[in-house]
This record gives structure tokens, sequence and C-alpha cells, in this order.
């Protein structure tokens, strides 16, 4: 390691760390506050909570700048997936243009109608801005969050924050309050926690529970502080299944089987003992055995989703007594089908689905329907190939230099953050095809961190000081 760089990594960077200085120290603060505080925000969904986003991410911005001067030299992350984001930026900010035909005949309004390509700019331009909001956050964090010390009070901040949500999610719905936090009612859907949505709930424990799981499988910290992890994992796992989302514990279990096959990967192998042919070897073996599991779990959430589990479902008491154990998604995906056969390039635009929806709609609207309830088919609609592609790009660049990293570790802390960090996204990408986790704000700051963990190179430690941390 030289200059607090590690040579050869996936993830190159711009020289040195950044100077430990108090503006960097600030924006670390603030990278902690962000999704802490958006989750007990309802999640950030409200527009409000995205105003404010924005101010932080323009204070980050600032005090980004201040570290630069400070340092003398620009400091940045050079990580490909900040090039997945700005394309999907980029592909909302053409569905803006006036290029359009707005379709309705002079007079027939008292003001000109929209040119642009998307179906609701409106919805298009939020939707810009969050992702904007989004690139600064992974942006920053790429940059301000890679020595080994700030590492560590991320995992350990997001695995007890992880485990307050829990126990406060599970008192809550033991005392059915007729509001979140006695504050707002949700009279249209069924909340759990701080959240609206008790799917995307279940989707924020599933990350964070792959960092506490992978941290306690890979014997990464004291003896002595093992039992809080067991009820740290115990607690996230009794949310994930209060919540009743089968989403969730198809995903949840996909976290459990990717952290044990990483464990049966390199249990007892470090880069020192391994040779080169063992190293690609390993790296092979591991992802055909987390590719194989996430094809098997998406397969089987397939049967249950679309009825042929109805049986074992009803059994445990998670059958849809309306009748369409799909709960509308069969009609919801096929209309997504005929959306992008009628929009194949570019899309409706970005977050448009819910205004696309109306137009191919054959049940009367019998549904109100915002988003697709699976993100995959959704990127299809809202930006067409293009915007697919990216969306595959993205989930490409983030798993295969992070297992490359994964074989490389050098110690078993470094080891285990990669693992779970990565397990996390692991299980947000499988229920990413039956719901739409990652459209809750707060959870996509979460899914970023856990995606910067994955794709940076982890200073090792002190071989003395490693084992210490261990007894």
């Amino acid at each position: 390691m030289e200059n607090g760089k590690i040579a050869n990594s996936p993830n190159r960077e711009n020289g040195a760390m950044p100077s430990d200085s108090r503006f960097s120290t600030f924006i670390f603060i603030i990278l902690l506050f962000i999704p802490l505080a958006s989750t007990v925000a309802y999640g950030a969904v409200d527009p409000q909570a995205i105003g404010i986003l924005a101010v932080l991410s323009a204070v980050i911005c600032v005090l980004w700048i201040a570290v630069s001067v400070s340092d003398h030299r620009v400091v940045y992350s050079t990580n490909f997936l900040q090039v997945c984001l700005a394309g999907l930026i980029a592909i909302g900010l053409v569905q803006l243009l006036p290029l359009g035909d707005a379709g309705i005949p002079t007079g027939i309004l008292d003001h000109s109608a929209s040119s642009a390509l998307s179906v609701d700019p409106f919805a298009t331009r939020q939707f810009v801005v969050r992702l904007a909001i989004c690139l600064v956050f992974f942006s920053s964090f790429l940059v301000f969050v890679r020595s080994r010390d700030r590492v560590r009070r991320v995992v350990f901040i997001l695995i007890s924050f992880g485990t307050l949500m829990a126990f406060f999610g599970i008192i809550q719905r033991l005392a059915q309050p007729e509001a979140i936090y006695g504050l707002r009612p949700t009279p249209q859907a069924i909340p759990f926690g701080s959240y609206v949505n008790q799917h995307h709930f279940a989707s924020l424990m599933v990350m964070i529970s792959g960092l506490a799981i992978s941290v306690l499988v890979g014997s990464a910290v004291k003896r002595d502080k093992k039992p809080l992890l067991y009820f740290a994992v115990v607690m996230m796992g009794l949310a994930i299944v209060f919540t009743s989302s089968r989403g969730g514990m198809l995903s949840y279990l996909g976290v459990i089987g990717f952290t044990l096959i990483a464990s049966f990967v390199f249990l007892r192998r470090t880069p020192e003992t391994m040779s080169g042919d063992e190293r690609v070897g390993s790296r092979r073996l591991f992802a055909t055995l987390a590719g194989g599991a996430a094809l098997l779990i998406v397969g089987l959430g397939l049967i249950i989703f679309l009825g042929a589990g109805d049986g074992f479902l009803r059994g445990i008491g998670l059958s849809d007594t309306s009748g369409d154990v799909t709960s509308g998604r069969s009609h919801f995906w096929w209309v997504a089908g005929q959306i992008f056969l009628a929009n194949p390039v570019i899309g409706t635009g970005l977050d448009t689905f819910g205004v696309a929806f109306t137009e191919f709609d054959t049940r009367s609207g019998m549904f109100r329907v915002e988003q697709a309830h699976n993100d995959y088919l959704q990127a299809l609609t809202d930006a067409g190939i293009i915007g697919f592609l990216v969306v595959v790009s993205f989930v490409v660049l983030l798993f295969r230099p992070s297992i490359g990293l994964i074989v490389r570790a050098e110690d078993k802390f470094s080891r285990a953050v990669l693992t779970g960090a990565l397990a996390g996204c692991f299980g947000v990408v499988i229920h990413s095809f039956f719901d739409f986790p990652l459209r809750t704000t707060s959870n996509g700051f979460v899914f970023l961190m856990l995606a910067a963990l994955a794709t940076t190179a982890i200073p090792a430690a002190d071989r003395s000081k490693e084992r210490s941390e261990q007894r």
C-alpha cells in the first residue's frame, strides 16, 4: 500500500486519500446523517425532505471544494458506477428536451402543451433531481469513506441503527397504532416502522443484515461483541418476517445464501496462501455459485408471485385473500411490456410509469398504479433499451470488481465488510424483481453506501492489531 492507496485496485483513486481536516470530517458526518435521518423521516419520500437533501448535497459540494483547496488538488473517485448514475441523469435530461409532439390540437388548452419526450415532465424532472442528489452522495462517500477507521464506524453505525429500527418496527406492529409515530396516518397502505411501505422496510433490513451476518460469520470482531451481533441478526430477521413481505423474505434468503457461499469458498484462505490460479478459480466458483443462487431464488419468487405457490403461501398465512396471489403484478407486468413495445428506445420518461400505465390499462382504472413492481421492467418502460443497459451495466460493474476485491482481501475484517456489503446489494437486486425498494429515497442511500463499500479496497491493518481485534 502506498500513500493510503492500494495498488492494482479496480477502484483506482486520484492520488492519496483526502486530508483528515475539519472539512473532511464535516462531510463524513453529513454522509452518515443523510441515510439515517432519511430513514427516520418516512424514507424521505416527501418533497420537503427532497428539498432538505438538495441543500445538504450543496453543502457537501462546498465542503468538497474547500477540501480540494486545502489539499491543493482535486480529490475524486474514478469508480465507474458513477458513470452509470450520470448516464441515467443524462437520459432524464434528454427526455425533458422539447423533441416530442404534444398531440393536442391548438386551442384546446389555454396554454401550450408540453412537447417533451417524457409523458410527465414534472415527474421526470423531480426524479432527475433525486438522481443528482444520489450521485453527489455516492461520489463523496467514495472519496471520504476510504480509511479503515471510517469504514469501521460506518459498519458499526449501520448495524446498530438497523437493529434499533427493527426493534421499533416490531414493537409498532405489535401495538398496531393508527399512525406512524402517532403522527402520520396511512389509510391506504400497510406501514412498518418509519416506512409507509412495509416491503421497502423489509428491503432496508435485508441490506443491513447482510453486513451483520457477514461480520458475524467472518469472525471479524472480538468474541465479547458476538452476542450483540447475534442479537442484531435475530432482530432484523424477525422484522423481515413481521413485514410479511414475500419479496423481502426471498431476498433475505438470498443474502444468507450469498454469505454462506462466500464463507464456504474463502474459509481459512487468504491471498498469501493462494496461488494465482487458485484466486482465479475461487473467483469463478464464487461467481458461479452466487449466480446460481440468484437464479434459483428469482425462479422460486416468480413461481410464488405468479400463483403456483398459492397453496404453500396459504399454509403459512401469506396468501392474498383477494384471490390474486400476484397482488396485481401479473397485470402490471403485462402493461409494462406493452408500454415498452410502444416506446422501445428511450422510454416514456423517468418515473412516469403511473401516467403511461393509463393508456395501456385494460381494466378500466381498477388499479391506481404508480410503479411497475419490478424495477427492471420499469427501467425498460421509463428509459427504454438505453436505460435498461445502464442499469445492467451498474449491476455488472458492482459485482465484478467487488468479487475480485473479496478474493484479494488481506484480513478478515476487510473480507467480511466487502462480502456483507455485496450481500446486501445482492438482496436488493433480487427484491427489485418483485418490487421497487430503491425508489424509497433512504433505501437508495443505504444501497449506495453498500455499493461504495463493496467496490473500495479497504486498507489492511497490522497483523498484530487484527489478532487483538478478534480476541
